[in-house]
Parts: C-alpha cells; structure tokens; sequence
C-alpha cells in the first residue's frame, strides 16, 4: 500500500516537473507574442499544440515512473484516478473566466504569463482526457509483457 502510494505521488510529481520545465523553456524561446494573442492572454494555437504534445509526454513519463516503482496495476489506476480528479478540477478557471482575457501589454514575466493565460473550456477539457491516455499508455507499458488483464 505504501508503494502504490509513492508510486502514485511520484508518478505524478514526475508530471508536474516535466509539464513545468518543458513549458516555461518553450515560453522562453517562443516568447510572448508567439504565445499570446496580440495584447491579451489568450494563447496562440501554437502554444495550445506545444502543451498538447509535453502534456502527453509528461503523463507518459508519469505513467511508467508509477508503474515501475508501484509494480501493481493499481498504482497506475490510482495516478489516474488522481489526474482524472486535478485535471477536471482545472476546467473550473477555464469555465469561470466567460471566455475574456485581460489586456497584456508588451513583455511579461514568466510567472505573470503562466497565473493570466486563458486557453480555451474544450482545451482544458482535452488536457484531461491526454493526462489519463497518457498515463494509462505510459503504465501500460511496464505491464505489456504480463498475460493478465490490461489496465
């Protein structure tokens, strides 16, 4: 029990370090204007795919550290059981902010950019359903070889 739940913490410790280096690195070299909307926070397409894709490559990675130190299925079940839950209760901003974004002007810090962004309800709606399929894919992986049931 106290595996999986390490694992499960780890697991997704993994994915909030690797959504947050690879995506303040691509703010940094992408820059404000090619990451926001001309004087808003609302994101460029671009950086809705740039998320998409570490997004993915986050749960993944998040997934398969579950897995290899969990060694039970059910660590893997429980990360998703947790990404499901914070994923959905990220869709709560998104919902509230009634589709306005506050006007930006010029050059932003980090940190500003990251608390105003506004991506759009269905994005933040996908991000959860890549947070579980990458999870689901990267747990997956470790227990490919078993005959037992999948995950």
């Amino acid at each position: 029990m106290g595996r999986s739940i390490a694992a499960v913490v780890l697991g997704y410790l993994t994915m909030f370090v690797v959504v947050f280096m690879t995506l303040t690195v691509s703010f940094l070299a992408l820059g404000v204007e090619r990451v926001f909307l001309p004087g808003t926070y609302a994101v460029t397409p671009l950086w809705l795919a740039v998320m998409a894709v570490f997004s993915i490559l986050a749960a993944i990675a998040g997934g398969r550290i579950c897995a290899v130190i969990g060694r039970k299925k059910g660590a893997v079940t429980g990360l998703l059981a947790v990404v499901f839950v914070l994923g959905s209760l990220n869709v709560i901003p998104a919902l509230m902010a009634n589709g306005t974004s506050a006007a930006r002007s010029g050059d932003v810090p980090n940190v500003q950019a990251m608390m105003n962004a506004r991506e759009p309800v269905w994005f933040a709606l996908l991000l959860v359903v890549i947070g579980v399929a990458g999870v689901w894919a990267g747990g997956r992986s470790r227990f490919a070889g078993e005959t037992s049931r999948t995950l």
